[in-house]
């Protein structure tokens, strides 16, 4: 099964962003827009892993989880990978916090200690808003790149749990379930 570490956003909070991003959806509608019940902050990618990891990658969480408050993330600002000419993802960003830096590392500590390879790159927190297919035009891409630029959208979300999610991918896309949350100690 496929798995990664997430914080799941609230469903208020999705909802706000897609009402927000509709102008940018219907600046580039062959790109491959995210469902509101898929999104969410991705701490770790572990790709195809077996289920009997699943009880050492709970417990791992529960740890981790043990170890910090909760808090709330802020989101807003938006942009693509690498960036709108060559774009492979559009994303809405989540700032930089002390407190998310803290958590992803304690993260990706808990999961080399079993096993698991450290992410080498800087971690850039972000909501993948969008994945761009080849279909997408120069033209639809300008005008996505516009439409970022008038998008005025901030919002708060509580960090309150840590989730190891499960990806099944088929012809309809992704569908996300979790296996289990570890939730953060009270504020």
């Amino acid at each position: 099964m496929r798995l990664f570490l997430a914080i799941n956003l609230a469903p208020a909070v999705r909802r706000a962003l897609i009402e927000a991003t509709g102008s940018l959806r219907a600046a580039a509608p062959s790109l491959g827009w995210v469902d509101e019940s898929r999104m969410h902050l991705t701490l770790k990618f572990l790709g195809e892993q077996s289920e009997d990891r699943v009880p050492a990658l709970s417990a791992s969480l529960e740890q981790v989880a043990a170890g910090h408050r909760s808090f709330s993330m802020r989101i807003g600002d938006a942009g693509a990978f690498p960036n709108f000419r060559r774009a492979r993802v559009v994303w809405i960003g989540v700032h930089r916090d002390p407190r998310l830096e803290l958590l992803h590392h304690d993260v990706e500590v808990a999961c080399e200690a079993l096993g698991y390879e450290l992410d080498g790159r800087a971690f850039r927190p972000h909501l993948t808003l969008a994945r761009v297919k080849e279909s997408a035009g120069e033209d639809e891409m300008r005008a996505l790149a516009r439409a970022v630029k008038r998008l005025d959208f901030q919002a708060e979300s509580a960090v309150e749990a840590i989730a190891l999610m499960r990806s099944n991918v088929d012809r309809a896309g992704a569908r996300y379930s979790c296996l289990a949350t570890a939730a953060l100690r009270p504020n």
